[in-house]
């Protein structure tokens, strides 16, 4: 599906080098909102680390003026300053050119990402909201579950405000590819870091489609096999939330992943060529509003959907089997967005 020139950005560690290696000056500011949290240090940890940010502005309701301290003492470039509490939130996101939400509830044993969305949804709207008023064209992107939902309300709030870009708001879904990369490599005895599996639709449960007919390098799998690849694909988040046995979910896999997707996006604002990254995002693609696809990014946010592209009948199936929900999730968010008071 991809020539070698928009092959997907590929490991984290390609996107450090990158950025290391780079001569192109850049000053980005980067937000993180839920910086205190398991998915907000580690995540703000690795952007610290990069030479593609030079501001990090760090906001949580709590404990922010410690992770900001503690890493503003790390011997990189990135300025760090923390702000907490609701007061400080419009301070923090003065000038921010990139916003990445990983505030919110973690899922618990039992609980689906559905069981978070109230909780999730008001924190998302209000937090949207000041970036609305105070980073109107800043590219956004929300991991905060269920991201099927959260990616919706962000528009509707950004609607209201007469600031949406439907180029620049993005629903991270890059742990679905990161997960897809690594099960794959597992069972072919392959580098991880040079596997690609595209992973459309959603992220959630069975929204979440790997095509893994499109894999770089090809890949075959038996029927029964490639059923149980996907399925555990799509199930991996509950795999994590029962392995800590109560002390949370995916943290650190997300945070990576968070941090992956965020350099592909400053490097695409950078003018690097090239860059294609899976993101759950508005959409004409199929018949939901909002759907994951590979994207081309540029300067601007999405340069080009790349869609789908030619699927097999067992993926054709799943993207069938996954628009009902989609589009019952993308209401969900619509809706609530609607009736806020």
């Amino acid at each position: 599906m991809f020539s070698r020139a928009v092959r997907p950005t590929g490991s984290l560690a390609r996107s450090l080098s990158r950025g290391l290696s780079s001569s192109s000056p850049n000053h980005a500011k980067v937000a993180v909102l839920g910086a205190s949290g398991g998915i907000g240090q580690p995540l703000s940890l690795l952007l610290k680390n990069s030479p593609l940010v030079s501001q990090l502005s760090l906001y949580d309701i709590a404990h922010t003026p410690g992770v900001a301290a503690d890493l503003s003492h790390i011997e990189t470039r990135a300025q760090v300053k923390g702000y907490m509490g609701p007061e400080q939130l419009g301070a923090a996101l003065q000038g921010c050119e990139v916003v990445v939400i990983p505030a919110g509830v973690p899922r618990k044993p039992g609980m689906t990402r559905d069981d978070l969305f109230n909780t999730n949804a008001t924190i998302v709207a209000t937090l949207v909201d000041a970036c609305a008023r105070n980073c109107p064209s800043a590219t956004i992107c929300i991991i905060a579950n269920p991201v099927n939902s959260t990616i919706p309300i962000t528009a509707e709030v950004m609607k209201k405000h007469g600031v949406f870009n439907p180029n620049r708001v993005f629903g991270v879904t890059t742990l679905d590819i990161v997960r897809a990369n690594t099960f794959v490599a597992e069972l072919k005895g392959l580098d991880p870091a040079r596997v690609n599996v595209p992973v459309v639709g959603g992220h959630a449960g069975k929204t979440i489609i790997p095509l893994i007919s499109q894999c770089t390098p090809k890949v075959e799998f038996p029927a029964e096999q490639l059923s149980a690849l996907t399925a555990r694909i799509q199930d991996a988040g509950t795999e994590v939330v029962k392995a800590k046995a109560g002390a949370g979910s995916a943290t650190l896999s997300m945070a990576y992943a968070g941090a992956r997707f965020t350099f592909s996006v400053l490097d695409a604002m950078n003018g690097k060529e090239g860059v294609v990254e899976c993101a759950f995002v508005r959409s004409e693609e199929t018949e939901c509003k909002y759907f994951s696809t590979p994207l081309l990014l540029g300067k601007n946010g999405i340069e080009k959907n790349l869609g789908l592209g030619k699927l097999s009948a067992f993926e054709e199936k799943l993207v069938a089997d996954a628009v009902d929900e989609l589009k019952g999730s993308i209401k969900k968010g619509e809706e609530f967005v609607a009736n806020m008071k």
